[in-house]
């Protein structure tokens, strides 16, 4: 008997507890339901945000990496550029040595290769008189760039060592060229033939007339006895037969 009243009442209080929730206004469960869409959105809200501080936390962790890689370029870049700065003051102290330097030795460069030309001068004027002209005008031309101020002294040196040159290279080559004299009253047009300083011969283009240059008299003597050896020699210079020995006429050598 107790045992069914108890059972009772279990299932009686069971009953009161599935009641109660049924038994809330429609208003207040409305409300509810109101409040926690509205949490919900605002939690959904708050992980937006929360999203994109994120990616604007990734951003800035982003472009804080870029800009320390760069200040380790521009670092680098700085050591590279004050190295370059120290370089470069060597060199402005290098040249500033040097400009006071060329200065030194354009004052003495000046007066010795006046001295060269007028030397190259006098040395044309009493050389054997082959091109004579030529070189007679080289040697005015040379006087002339000194007399320059748009000419450099290097350019000027270059001019009188390449004129130096030249007249070398006379004293180490054979050469013929045609050219007229007077000889025996009359202006002829003659075969020159130079060899070396050593031989200056003429020969009339009918091979008649021949000449050769004396050092010793300054004068141009007959040399008819030795036509044929002149006239080969032209021809050698001519590069009109194979170089052969050939026996020509030369200044003997002054006994002192």
């Amino acid at each position: 008997m107790n045992k069914h009243k108890i059972t009772t009442k279990l299932i009686i209080g069971s009953l009161l507890l599935v009641s109660i929730p049924m038994m809330v206004p429609a208003e207040t469960l409305s409300q509810i339901l109101t409040a926690q869409t509205e949490r919900t959105l605002l939690a959904q809200e708050s992980q937006v945000r929360v999203d994109k501080i994120s990616d604007q936390t990734n951003k800035l962790q982003d472009q804080y990496r870029a800009a320390l890689k760069e200040i380790d370029g521009l670092q680098i870049y700085n050591k590279l550029l004050e190295l370059q700065i120290e370089n470069q003051a060597r060199v402005k102290v290098d040249l500033e040595k040097s400009i006071v330097l060329v200065s030194v030795i354009n004052r003495q460069i000046v007066p010795t290769m006046t001295k060269m030309i007028d030397s190259l001068d006098q040395f044309v004027q009493l050389d054997v008189p082959f091109l004579l002209d030529e070189r007679s005008k080289r040697v005015d031309t040379l006087k002339e760039i000194m007399q320059r101020e748009d000419v450099t002294i290097a350019e000027k040196f270059r001019k009188v060592t390449e004129a130096y040159q030249i007249e070398n290279d006379y004293g180490k080559t054979i050469e013929t060229y045609k050219d007229t004299l007077e000889v025996d009253g009359k202006t002829l047009e003659l075969d020159f033939l130079r060899v070396g300083r050593v031989a200056f011969m003429y020969q009339s283009i009918d091979g008649k007339v021949s000449g050769v240059w004396s050092q010793k008299t300054n004068q141009w003597e007959d040399a008819s006895d030795n036509r044929n050896e002149i006239k080969m020699g032209l021809s050698i210079a001519k590069k009109q037969v194979a170089p052969d020995l050939v026996i020509i006429p030369v200044d003997s050598a002054e006994v002192l």
